[in-house]
Parts: structure tokens; sequence; C-alpha cells
């Protein structure tokens, strides 16, 4: 393949991290994770972090999280307002939770949530905001943080696809009450499998690391609010006091998020170079409608969505692609609504959902990695030329 969706970034210092880990024989979530876990938040600023098995479980335990505060926990029944696009584990924690989405349309330039349509969206029974920046690019998470503290909402960030983008010089995944991370092979840092939740909030804190391992109160710290220790030491080392999942990483994936997360500057500046030479190739050409960059992105990947003006037909470009060994694919999880689960979801569309269709039918995006990918994307530009004249 000349221009693969995703590549390795690993160098030696990740099997050598893999190496200490099984000299150590200690493989279950110990001292590598909780390093990882201050190493994370200290580089993000939030008082919190609290890593996973995935990104996906970050959501879970996020959402999870939140039904058991002591004061205005959500119920079953509340509404969230979601953007039409994202991963499927965005959603189906919502779901899951007896949650009813308000589903808003994108810009077709950003791909993230229309905060115009925000008002429209809000009911009395709307509990929350989640907001998805997609692909790199940061949402308008100032306007979402800003409307969810004048109507009283809980904002949640996935930022499984974003990390180490910025808005306002402020990193994505600090302007939730609670935000989500991914560390899965594509992304901005991989750890074979791995997710991270940060939050500011000691309460959501404890929670999440009771619900991350079995529900039980071992792993929360003293003096916690969430609940009030007895004087049975026996009983106390096995006492389950909410109903959570073994979510839990590895050794091993601590011990390799340490050594990306010390390159994860680098990585980034590599990424945005190559995404400085795609927007020059591409910005001006009316054909294609590329992300319009809000803040800082850090890049994922490359989206293309051919102008419905023009006509062009997806398949005769996607064959093009992969005549040249140019690999795609359909833009993040596509619009939800398209989806067979969809059927299993309490769910209502805020007005119109036009542009989610229009980049589900007519876009796909491209890989991007921390290294040089000049000729890569020379070539790209080259095989849509052709294949949209």
């Amino acid at each position: 393949m000349f221009y693969e969706l995703a590549a390795s970034s690993w160098g030696d210092e990740e099997p050598e991290a893999i190496r200490r880990v099984i000299a150590s024989d200690r493989f279950t979530m110990g001292p590598e994770v909780a390093a990882f876990e201050a190493e994370f938040a200290t580089y993000f600023g939030r008082k919190h972090a609290v890593m996973t098995n995935s990104g996906s479980s970050a959501n879970l335990i996020s959402v999870a999280s939140l039904f058991f505060r002591k004061d205005r926990p959500l119920e079953r029944g509340d509404e969230v307002i979601v953007p039409a696009i994202s991963w499927g584990t965005t959603y189906h924690p919502l779901q899951q939770y007896g949650l009813r989405l308000r589903v808003v349309d994108v810009e077709l330039d950003t791909l993230n949530m229309d905060t115009a349509r925000l008002a429209d969206a809000l009911t009395p029974r709307t509990r929350m905001i989640v907001a998805v920046s997609i692909l790199g690019n940061p949402a308008a998470l100032d306007v979402m943080r800003d409307f969810a503290d004048r109507h009283g909402l809980y904002f949640m960030e996935d930022n499984c696809e974003s990390l180490d983008a910025e808005l306002n010089g402020r990193k994505t995944g600090t302007f939730g009450d609670l935000a989500t991370s991914s560390f899965f092979f594509s992304h901005h840092i991989a750890t074979m499998e791995g997710g991270m939740v940060t939050t500011d909030d000691d309460e959501l804190a404890h929670l999440l690391r009771s619900l991350r391992a079995h529900g039980w109160t071992r792993d929360v710290p003293v003096g916690s609010p969430i609940f009030e220790p007895r004087d049975d030491d026996f009983f106390e080392a096995y006492r389950f006091i909410l109903p959570g999942y073994n979510v839990r990483p590895m050794e091993i994936n601590g011990a390799v998020g340490r050594e990306q997360l010390r390159k994860l500057p680098a990585m980034t500046a590599a990424r945005r170079r190559n995404l400085a030479l795609f927007q020059e190739l591409f910005a001006d050409d009316d054909r294609f409608i590329i992300q319009r960059e809000n803040g800082k992105s850090s890049s994922f990947s490359f989206t293309i969505v051919l102008n419905p003006d023009h006509g062009a037909d997806r398949r005769r470009v996607t064959a093009a692609l992969a005549e040249a060994g140019i690999d795609f694919r359909i833009i993040t999880g596509g619009c939800i609504l398209r989806h067979d689960v969809i059927r299993h979801y309490d769910y209502e569309t805020v007005g119109d959902i036009t542009n989610a269709d229009t980049a589900h039918d007519r876009g796909f995006f491209v890989g991007n990695h921390p290294f040089d990918l000049e000729p890569q994307i020379r070539r790209l530009r080259d095989v849509l030329d052709k294949a949209c004249r």
C-alpha cells in the first residue's frame, strides 16, 4: 500500500517499556498505569486522569459516573444533545443508560456540531451536551461550555480523535466536566488498546475509579465523598458500592503510554506539517470540501467531501484511490442516524440533518501520520484531480 490509512508511531522505546513490565512480573493495573495517569493529567492541566482499556470504555464509565453523583445525578429519560457524526461508542453508553438523544446536524466545513442549533435542541428535559471534535479539528467547545453553564447542563467531551488539539490556547479535552481519550493503534498516541478520562471534579474521579474496577472501594482514595468506610477490613477489601465493570488497562498499556506521551508534541508537530501541505493543495479547489480548521487541529486524518455542486461520483473516486494504493474510509463512523443500531435508540432530530448525510454519502478520509507524507499527499492530489475532472 503506497499510502496507508494508519501507521505505527512506535520506536525502540515502546518495546523496551514492555520488556520492563515483563521483567517486573506485574501485569495487571499498577504503578505504570498510575504514573501514566499522573503524567497525562499534568500534560493536559487536569486534576485527575483515570485510565481504561479503551476510549469506548472511557465513554462508558464517564456516562455512568454522572448517574451516581450525590447532587443532580442524571436519570433515565433525561435528554442529551449530540452531534449527528461520531463513532458508535460515543452514543451507545447514552442509550444503555436510558438517555434520550437530541441529534444535531454538523457544519459541513468543520464536520463538528452546528452550535447555532443548540437553542433549538434545548428542552426542559435536557441535562447534558456531548461534544465531539472530529478527527483532530476542535469543535466549538467554548460555545458549548458557555451554553452548558448558562443552562445548568453537564458537558462531556469525546476527545478520542483530537488529542493535543487546541482552541484559544487551551487543549481540547479540558473544556468538559469529563473528557475522554483513546489510545488505539491509529490514534495520536497508541498503547495497543487504552483510553483515559480526565476531570477536575473529585467526586467524579472517585466514581470513575470505582466503576472502572468492579464497582468496589479498593481503588478509591481514603476520605472519598462517595462512601463511608467501615471498621471491618476483611469486608472492606471486597466492598462493592456501585454496579461497575472491569475495564482496567494493563501495566503494559500504561508503560507504553508514558513513552508515547513524551513523543506527543513532536508527533503533533509532524501531523501539522502534513496538514499545512494538504491545505495548500486542496483549500482553493471547490470540487473538494475540506475541514475548516477551528483553533489548531491535531490532524488525525485528512477529510474530503466531494462537493455536491460538481457531481463527482464517490465510487469512481474511491476506485481511483484504490488503484493508486491509497487507503480510505468513511468519515469517523458516518451519520449515526444511517446505521441499523438507531432502531434501538430513543432519539429525536433537531431540524434537518442535511450536512451529516452529505458527509456520509460523499465524504471519506485518508490517513495522516507523525512523519513526512509529502509524496503521499501529492499523489493523493493528482489522483483526485484526475478522478474529478
